[in-house]
């Protein structure tokens, strides 16, 4: 794998430590602010939308533009939001620099992922994407659990400082690192493909229907992951501290799931879909009969990371796959997709904490969702993945 790609994953641990963070710190920010639990979830699924409506956009408007310059200026935008955020004292104001700081996000992961595929070789998409997501989920493992150490310890507004100084190193590193070449392999087909014919990829069925498991399988991921910390501490009955704990075995499973996943989701796609899916949709019910002991919980809390970003991570990949005809969209497709389940998910999952009793509604979100997903991925298995992965079958 080419070494830019590993400089793009530094600042994908960044922005992922951004999106996933509240997880630990949303009954923080709620006292802070003197909203519900539920409201201040909704900060995660403001995030998410802010990339679903920012993915398309900023892959439009940049299309023309260097990679390079694109990339260090979504980092630089992350930043200053998090500054402002960090400030903040009114909750409006702090929703608004979740909208901003995921749009330029979106802008920064649509570029990369469409500069990741030009970078391969074309039956190495998903190895690429592997690596785009290692960054996530190293973010899930080490940054999201000591942002919660650090909110616990010194308030939640400590995170936003952190993730604005974090964001140095990662803009430094793609300055310094996104040679002349990279940019220029990564620009190979834009000005051989209108923005009208790329569009026009979205009325494939098979496009469509990939994009839409994967906003599935990730609402379920999200559903349950936003919400997190009360099923450990009210349900579980364990101490603050230990929602930590809990995230970063959740983070190391995602790392295991993506690592394993970008070994199969471009020869045995199939495998991780039907068979992970299936052991997924069967983890979630589990997590909702046994969230009440605290080992079987965090044991759960790890295999859930494994499956769902397995099986989250290969959709992600047929999206690319399904939109090869798009070589500046497509990544902003994979995007979109994986945010209208981060942002749905969340609102589901606070709807749910409004008409069930306990903290397991997000849980069982979280079952109907991936549920749905493997039922209809396996009906249509032929759409999804297809036995014939050549890169001319997507088109």
């Amino acid at each position: 794998m080419p070494f830019v790609l590993y400089l793009l994953a530094l600042a994908v641990f960044a922005m992922g430590t951004s999106e996933f963070m509240l997880a630990g710190l949303v009954p923080d920010i709620a006292t802070t602010f003197g909203v519900s639990v539920g409201t201040a979830g909704l900060l995660t699924s403001a995030f998410a939308a802010g990339m679903v409506i920012g993915a398309p956009a900023m892959a439009a408007l940049t299309r023309r533009l260097p990679a390079k310059a694109t990339l260090l200026g979504c980092v630089i935008v992350f930043a200053l939001s998090h500054v402002v955020g960090a400030i903040s004292p009114d909750f409006t104001v702090l929703f608004i620099t979740r909208v901003i700081a995921a749009v330029v996000n979106a802008g920064f992961l649509a570029v990369a992922l469409g500069a990741a595929t030009k970078l391969v070789t074309p039956d190495a998409k998903g190895r690429a994407v592997a690596v785009l997501l290692a960054g996530t989920t190293v973010a899930t493992v080490a940054g999201v659990p000591a942002g919660a150490l650090l909110g616990t310890a010194l308030g939640w507004q400590s995170t936003f400082w952190a993730i604005a100084l974090l964001c140095v190193p990662a803009a430094v590193g793609i300055a310094a690192g996104f040679t002349h070449q990279s940019d220029e392999a990564s620009r190979e087909e834009p000005s051989s493909t209108s923005l009208r014919a790329e569009l026009s990829q979205l009325a494939s069925p098979r496009l469509v229907l990939t994009m839409l498991l994967a906003a599935l399988v990730n609402a379920g991921t999200f559903s349950a992951l936003t919400f997190l910390a009360p099923i450990v501490t009210d349900t579980a009955g364990l101490s603050q501290w230990w929602v930590s704990g809990a995230l970063m075995l959740f983070g190391a499973g995602s790392f295991i799931g993506v690592t394993v996943a970008g070994r199969f989701s471009d020869a045995r796609p199939r495998i991780v879909i039907v068979g992970g899916g299936s052991v997924l949709v069967l983890g979630w019910f589990a997590l909702a009969i046994f969230a009440t002991n605290p080992v079987a919980l965090l044991g759960l809390v790890f295999a859930q990371g494994v499956l769902g970003f397995a099986v989250g991570s290969t959709l992600i990949t047929r999206v690319l796959y399904a939109a090869a005809g798009a070589p500046t969209m497509a990544g902003s497709y994979a995007t979109a997709a994986l945010n209208v389940g981060a942002a749905a998910g969340p609102v589901l999952a606070a709807a749910a904490l409004g008409v069930m009793p306990g903290s397991l509604g997000p849980v069982l979100v979280a079952v109907v969702a991936t549920a749905t997903a493997l039922l209809v991925a396996v009906s249509l298995l032929r759409l999804v993945a297809p036995r014939d992965n050549v890169l001319a079958s997507y088109t």
